[in-house]
């Protein structure tokens, strides 16, 4: 769970448990000994050296806390991670000791180690994104014929189906989950070069030690990355992306969930003050984060200009940013997920509030039908006149013009059906 109540509504259990201090732990730990193991394959340390390594290798071993404080102090959480990992196999065998970390940088053990806690991640993010696109499909082939306001500048305009309106959820969420998922497996890369980026330590041995660690650990193996960040750039940037267009769905369901529209209903959460409030719990949790994703994208980015093969607080600043992103898209996904899944449609009220327009909402339509009798400005001019006199009187435009079926909405809804196919099928 959560570790801090500063961060409930900014991640969720699963992925708070994949960032947390013994999941990060055990991502480094996964990384030192796959690479003590491959370096004993290839004759580098002693088998033994590898194997006590291994029996090391504990999370729980390790005092987070202070090697938190320790990290202030050295700018890096591998100089007293390495430190204390030492003195551990130090305890089982002195002579092991030497060869933890051999030949490897910090950079290495910290860029794979969030490597592997991204890669849980985005296994989190697949299936939830999955079960929120299942939802959408049901929801807008169920509501393919319920017709309700669309709203343009927030004001009425001519009818849509809801069914057309999920579809672009859809497609939105659709689109931008393939250029994450794509970001993601362009960004979990090996991180291997030693401490120029060259892994001269390992002499002849070098090419083969890097491709077997690769394999131990699942991962692509690119040439070392150190100070060129751009595929993670590329990931946080799709994060953002892909929770702006979270956002636009929650923005869209709290607004047709205020009272006085009443068209859609989420599970929703109380009030502390009011018993009668049903809040939009989860468009909220949503709408936080995407509040938040644009601030981390252009921190990580503002640390991209990194100094020659080092850099000197640009990387060091990124793992907290890539974290607090990663946790707060995902969040913002199961809460979409969830609101989805739950929500109620209220078909009634929204024939109810296309009704209560008067039938203006068919002014574009009745413009089209006496510009061919009276040309365009006159029918402009005749249409205002109308619109203020149905709004003033509530007598219905079509009475008012004299048009019979003017506001059958079934009849004036263009290429919604087949523009919602289309998106369902993107």
């Amino acid at each position: 769970m959560a570790s801090r109540l500063i961060e409930g509504l900014a991640t969720t259990d699963e992925l708070a448990d994949i960032f947390s201090d013994r999941s990060v732990l055990a991502a480094m730990l996964e990384f030192e000994v796959a690479l003590a193991r491959l370096s004993a394959r290839l004759g580098i340390i002693p088998l033994t050296a590898a194997d006590n390594i291994a029996q090391a290798s504990a999370p729980e071993a390790f005092d987070a806390a202070a090697l938190a404080q320790a990290a202030r102090k050295q700018a890096s959480i591998a100089i007293p991670f390495v430190r204390t990992f030492t003195e551990l196999v130090h305890a089982i065998d002195p002579d092991s000791a030497q060869f933890v970390h051999w030949g490897a940088t910090s950079q290495d053990l910290l860029d794979t180690a969030l490597v592997l806690l991204l890669r849980r991640a985005q296994i989190v993010f697949a299936r939830n994104h999955s079960r929120m696109e299942s939802s959408l499909r049901a929801l807008s082939d169920q509501h393919a014929g319920t017709i309700m306001l669309a709203r343009t500048l927030l004001q009425p305009a001519p009818p849509i189906t809801f069914g057309y309106k999920v579809a672009g959820w859809y497609g939105a969420t659709h689109r931008s989950w393939a250029r994450l998922y794509n970001a993601f497996e362009e960004a979990t890369l090996l991180q291997f070069g030693g401490a120029a980026g060259t892994l001269a330590s390992y002499g002849e041995h070098a090419a083969a030690l890097a491709d077997g660690l690769g394999k131990e650990l699942n991962l692509p193996i690119p040439e070392p990355w150190h100070a060129h960040r751009d595929r993670m750039a590329a990931l946080m940037a799709h994060l953002g992306i892909y929770t702006a267009a979270l956002g636009k769905l929650a923005r869209d369901v709290s607004l047709l969930m205020q009272q006085e529209v009443g068209e859609l209903s989420e599970p929703g959460g109380g009030s502390s003050a009011m018993p009668n409030k049903r809040n939009p719990a989860g468009s909220i949790v949503i709408l936080a984060a995407a509040s938040r994703l644009p601030g981390l994208v252009a921190a990580f980015l503002s640390g991209m200009t990194q100094e020659h093969e080092r850099a000197a607080g640009g990387w060091q600043a990124e793992w907290p940013t890539v974290a607090a992103a990663v946790e707060s898209t995902g969040g913002a996904l199961a809460a979409a997920a969830d609101l989805v899944a739950g929500l109620t449609v209220n078909a009634d009220r929204m024939r109810a509030n296309l009704v209560a327009t008067h039938g203006v909402v068919f002014a574009e339509k009745a413009a089209m039908i006496l510009a061919r009798k009276v040309g365009r400005t006159a029918a402009h001019e005749r249409l205002a006149e109308a619109s203020r006199e149905a709004a003033a009187t509530g007598r219905p435009l079509g009475d008012i013009l004299q048009m019979d079926g003017l506001d059958c909405p079934e009849d004036y809804l263009g290429e919604s059906e087949r523009f919602r196919k289309q998106l369902l099928k993107s």
